[in-house]
């Protein structure tokens, strides 16, 4: 058994819900954390990760929202703090210092690659070197060039998973399912890939791959963790099924930008306010009305049982 192994399955990348005034909705996050629960099939929470909109959060906020987090958890399920990504490599490596009590009661940090300054790949390895030797927890490597500008080549992230025992995984949102099989082919044994692109789960898994940080599972995180549950277990035509239940529900999610649908679904269900914080703004109007229409076809097919 992998000593990441309770990183497998399906984990949530979980909102930050905010009231209309755009201060944290705490309640709002309260029943996020009972939502996305062991007993609904999670397998871990990631805090502050990118739909959790932690760029638009103060360092006093987010330190906030994580210590939230961890006593609303209560320790039922492994916590990963995803507020690790930087820019350059020296304020990145400082954060940990800086978040070291808030950081007790963690179990993993997520990292994305830097982003905007487009390092090269020999860059980008020295930047994780670095972060990984600062690093009191294991890493899980963030690949998302639609958001830094730059891509972590296959290469590169499997040079990094041999060479530092910090990085567990590689969260990967590149789209791009070739590298991720190169990955699976060349990483070592216990170094876990995880998706980054709900609709890519089900193919990635199918190639070997070991779970996912879901957006999704925000809102339906029973079947979303009962598919990926069913494709671990080779099971794949229940994992289709379940595939198929939610496919058409992710265009709408992402139309306009991640976490607003997200929200806006999450609002639907009567679950938190649709609120973020600019330069983002909530999903409204004819997207809003599409992304409810397809909410609501899941809910009726939930109810007839299919």
């Amino acid at each position: 058994m992998s000593r990441w192994s309770k990183f497998k399955g399906t984990g949530v990348a979980i909102v930050t819900p905010f009231r209309e005034n755009r201060s944290i909705d705490w309640d709002g996050l309260e029943r996020m954390i009972q939502h996305v629960s062991a007993e609904n099939g999670v397998d871990y929470i990631v805090s502050l990760g990118t739909t959790g909109e932690a760029i638009t959060l103060s360092q006093d906020e987010c330190r906030a929202v994580l210590n939230f987090t961890k006593k609303a958890n209560n320790g039922r399920l492994p916590l990963v703090a995803g507020v690790f990504g930087s820019s350059d490599t020296a304020s990145g490596t400082s954060r940990f210092a800086a978040y070291a009590d808030v950081l007790e009661g963690f179990d993993a940090v997520l990292s994305s690659s830097p982003n905007y300054s487009r390092p090269s790949q020999e860059g980008i390895y020295q930047h994780y070197m670095q972060l990984a030797d600062a690093s009191p927890l294991p890493i899980i490597i963030y690949n998302v060039p639609s958001r830094t500008g730059s891509n972590v080549s296959a290469k590169t992230t499997v040079r990094l998973a041999k060479n530092h025992d910090r990085f567990m995984a590689i969260k990967e949102a590149s789209g791009n399912l070739v590298q991720c099989m190169e990955i699976i082919k060349n990483k070592p044994t216990d170094f876990l890939v995880l998706s980054g692109d709900d609709p890519l789960t089900l193919p990635l898994l199918g190639a070997g791959g070991d779970g996912v940080i879901s957006v999704i599972a925000n809102a339906f995180p029973v079947e979303f963790a009962m598919m990926v549950r069913a494709a671990l277990s080779s099971d794949f035509a229940e994992a289709r099924r379940l595939n198929e239940l939610l496919l058409d529900l992710h265009p709408w999610l992402y139309v306009e930008n991640n976490p607003a649908g997200i929200k806006a679904c999450l609002h639907q269900l009567e679950i938190i306010e649709n609120q973020l914080r600019l330069p983002l703004v909530p999903q409204v109007g004819a997207n809003y009305d599409a992304l409810k229409s397809e909410v609501d076809k899941v809910l009726a097919q939930k109810a007839n049982g299919r």
